[in-house]
């Protein structure tokens, strides 16, 4: 009785996110082609999103999901502008500062848009140099490409993943393993840490350890870097100069410290330039006249548009040059210091491990073999994850993770499960999963034959009907043969040929695979 009340009270109480939409946008001065594409886009997702949760395990809630979208129409977005669908710029434009967006009327690009609009540049700490960079892009991308998954691949019928319409594959397999081995909560509260309070980077490594053990989270860390940085390269050849510039300039400075004694007469050198110039400085500000003189100096120079507007901008522009000499001198103090100079060679030789694999002509080939790598590593994660199951709702869970994984896009024609590397490995923790989910009785036994239970469950695997509950499984015997076909309303998929010695008492039935599988019913 209690459980029919609080169902009742949780259909009375649901919130009606198009009615908030509506209310919201009356009070936003929005086109009405903009409004009208953003709520048939709430609407859309709404149908979508149910579909979406059944098929993916770790998902937040649509409420949640929806509940951000309003805020960021809200809180971010001021101004919408839909381009002409004749432009050949179908790139979305992203104004932060005057919370305006620029894309295509369709509303897989909106919703990119509002997930890209709210997030930072930048969301690790400085102290991790170069994977400043290049993490934040995995994190930020590969959310941009999660949120809009409900339009791009649910149509309220099926779940059909167009591989051709996700920009930067690479970025979303990586993101979806991450999403595997740590749960989704937790990266969002990541991407959208801006203050950096929290060092999420150390917390994540912290986490990585306590679920799995050191040894396997160095294994993660380890790979996520260097894929972060051959992904960057892959996809933002803007930034290929700067990444080689860093190289070079982390290969000159590791090659410096080898000789210490050189090293140390250049830094002391280095220092006492330091000290010339900042005491230079110092006697310029103090000295109205020596700073008039400076200026008329720098200004006779200087070209037209680059000349200094007065006497208290050149003050300014000195004191904060100033600044940054005093603080190159603090680094020279670190590096003269013993122990310091040792964390800093330290620092130099763990960023130099990601940037020595930059190679322009051998990216692909490396990030290939990384990529498999990795995808041992999220493997590795399942195993631990089915031998750490205790009852049928975890266990049904991973079945569905696992389902979800084996389909992601590798590239544009290629999933998961067709890496040729993989394949043992992939039929393993297909067999332990089946056979734990046997054990724990979330399926149950359709023959006496083990090799016929696992060849029926296997199939479940490879099936694109959205809700493993609505699934049917047919046997039926034709010319002495005998098929197994798995499907739904929505769904026939192709009869697969089983051993004739089926040891089933009747041959030829259709059952509901959630009568099948006790434990779907929870």
């Amino acid at each position: 009785m209690q459980k029919k009340k609080e169902i009742f009270l949780g259909k009375v109480l649901k919130r009606n996110f198009n009615n908030e939409l509506e209310y919201l946008l009356e009070h936003k001065n929005f086109e009405e082609t903009v409004k009208n594409l953003l709520l048939s886009m709430f609407y859309k997702l709404e149908t979508a999103y149910n579909d979406y949760e059944l098929v993916k395990s770790g998902v937040i809630h649509k409420e949640e999901f929806l509940s951000k979208y309003l805020e960021i129409i809200e809180k971010n977005v001021d101004i919408i502008e839909l381009l002409d669908l004749r432009t050949t710029n179908s790139k979305i434009i992203i104004d932060k500062e005057s919370k305006k967006i620029m894309c295509y009327p369709i509303e897989i690009k909106l919703l990119h848009a509002l997930s890209q609009i709210r997030k930072e540049k930048t969301i690790l700490k400085d102290k991790y140099l170069i994977l400043n960079q290049s993490i934040s892009n995995l994190l930020n991308i590969g959310d941009n490409i999660n949120s809009i998954e409900p339009l791009r691949d649910f149509n309220g019928f099926s779940w059909l993943i167009n591989a051709k319409e996700i920009e930067g594959i690479e970025y979303n397999l990586l993101y979806q393993n991450l999403r595997i081995i740590i749960e989704e909560k937790f990266l969002n509260n990541w991407i959208i840490n801006k203050d950096k309070i929290i060092d999420y980077y150390d917390l994540f490594k912290n986490k990585l350890e306590e679920k799995y053990g050191e040894s396997l989270k160095n294994k993660i860390v380890d790979l996520l870097e260097i894929l972060s940085i051959l992904i960057q390269i892959k996809y933002n050849k803007d930034q290929i100069n700067d990444i080689l510039e860093a190289k070079e300039k982390i290969e000159k400075q590791i090659n410096n410290i080898n000789n210490i004694e050189e090293f140390t007469i250049k830094l002391t050198k280095d220092k006492k330039e330091l000290n010339k110039r900042i005491k230079e400085i110092d006697t310029i500000i103090s000295d109205k006249e020596l700073l008039k003189e400076e200026y008329l100096k720098r200004n006779s120079e200087l070209p037209l548009d680059k000349k200094i507007f007065s006497i208290r901008v050149l003050a300014k522009n000195m004191k904060d040059e100033r600044q940054k000499l005093v603080e190159k001198k603090s680094a020279i103090n670190d590096m003269l210091n013993p122990q310091k100079f040792i964390k800093y060679k330290k620092s130099l030789i763990e960023e130099y491990k990601y940037l020595k694999l930059v190679d322009i002509k051998k990216n692909e080939i490396y990030l290939k073999q990384y990529m498999v790598l990795f995808q041992n590593i999220v493997l590795n994660v399942f195993n631990i994850k089915i031998e750490q199951a205790i009852n049928k709702e975890e266990l049904y869970n991973i079945v569905r993770e696992f389902r979800y994984y084996l389909n992601i896009p590798v590239n544009k024609k290629m999933k998961t499960r067709d890496i040729k590397e993989l394949s043992e490995k992939i039929e393993l923790i297909k067999n332990l999963l089946i056979e734990k989910a046997l054990e724990l009785k979330l399926f149950s036994k359709i023959s006496t034959n083990k090799e016929i239970n696992f060849k029926i469950y296997r199939e479940l695997f490879n099936t694109r009907i959205i809700d493993l509950n609505e699934v049917n499984i047919k046997i039926t015997q034709e010319d002495e043969k005998y098929y197994l076909q798995l499907f739904d309303e929505n769904v026939f998929e192709e009869k697969l040929e089983l051993s004739n010695n089926l040891e089933i008492n009747n041959k030829n039935f259709s059952i509901k695979l959630n009568k099948i599988i006790k434990g779907f019913n929870f």
